[in-house]
């Protein structure tokens, strides 16, 4: 079986890949500082606790596993923490994806997966959003995923074999279904994880960042997809590269979207708590509206997402949290 060098295996998303790969039978190397992953995390293969800016240690890594493909998950992702630091996140999300890159063209790899966000449309004028859609990213964060899917782009029109697929994630919530990892990241931004640590009594109250948007309700419109559907999707990348195909940029979402009130509704009837809610401000960097046209990915890949159900998603979220709690993990 292929052998798999995944970076941020140990985070919410990467972890969730690992497990697939796993129990697909992949031989899987996670690499991951652990600055918010979890050795607990990493279910399958061997764990390297390295950063990406040692590039001495990657390259050493590289050398001995030899790997068939790279899957790159280990990123900053938190939009606000970007607009305040935007060195952190160019430092992280881009020169240490350089390392990560030319440490793969020293050792002769060919096959990339890409972890990168629909953060780079910024405010799209089209929705649902297509592939076409131009880069017009709105906060730091999205300019490091649109910095690399254009590095990556160069890469495939150098001529040199490098190959990729970029996955843009819309919002990727809930848990494996079978409650044995999760999300566990020490200061939670998602809406649907800081609405369940409020029901449980984590936080004193949940606030809305915006209320005069162009919605329905006023309040952001996400496309809210599964953990365990981006990881097959992740999958079928990972075996259509193999299989020799041409580099591609795809859309991870269901093409529907719900606003911040409608998730916090479906919270509540999930928990059956009825926590505090709260309105504040907008924050900087958040468009109104981000739902995927997932057109392409259906066809291209034939993706069957089988979690498409909000409050599923949420319930096996809650599962996790109420996991998570009881196990202090």
């Amino acid at each position: 079986m292929a052998k798999i060098l995944v970076t941020g295996g140990a985070g919410y998303i990467g972890s969730h890949v690992v497990k697939l790969l796993g129990e697909k039978g992949y031989d899987i190397l996670t690499y991951d500082n652990l600055s918010t992953g979890h050795e607990w995390a990493v279910l399958y293969g061997k764990l390297i606790k390295a950063d990406l800016a040692d590039k001495e240690t990657l390259r050493k890594v590289f050398k001995e596993f030899k790997p068939d493909a790279v899957m790159h998950f280990a990123a900053s992702i938190v939009v606000p923490e970007s607009v305040r630091d935007p060195l952190k996140y160019y430092r992280n999300n881009v020169v240490n994806t350089l390392n990560l890159l030319e440490v793969m063209e020293e050792v002769g790899v060919k096959n990339f997966i890409f972890s990168s966000s629909a953060a780079v449309y910024g405010v799209p004028e089209k929705i649902p959003i297509p592939e076409t859609e131009p880069l017009n990213p709105i906060n730091p964060y999205g300019e490091t995923k649109a910095t690399v899917e254009r590095i990556l782009r160069n890469l495939t029109n150098s001529g040199n074999g490098f190959k990729y697929v970029s996955l843009r994630y819309f919002n990727v919530a809930g848990a494996d279904p079978e409650g044995k990892i999760g999300f566990a990241y020490p200061e939670p931004t998602h809406l649907i994880i800081r609405a369940l640590k409020t029901a449980k009594g984590e936080f004193e109250k949940l606030e809305i960042y915006g209320t005069d948007y162009p919605t329905p309700d006023g309040t952001c419109v996400r496309d809210y997809i599964h953990v365990m559907d981006i990881a097959e999707a992740h999958l079928i990348a990972l075996e259509y590269l193999l299989d020799g195909g041409e580099s591609e940029v795809l859309n991870c979402g269901y093409g529907r979207g719900f606003s911040v009130r409608e998730v916090i509704e479906t919270v509540k009837k999930v928990t059956g708590i009825n926590f505090k809610v709260v309105e504040a401000p907008r924050r900087p960097g958040d468009p109104a509206v981000l739902i995927a046209d997932n057109s392409k990915i259906k066809k291209k890949f034939s993706w069957k997402p089988k979690y498409d159900n909000l409050e599923f998603i949420i319930k096996t979220a809650w599962n996790w949290e109420c996991i998570k709690n009881r196990d202090n993990l």
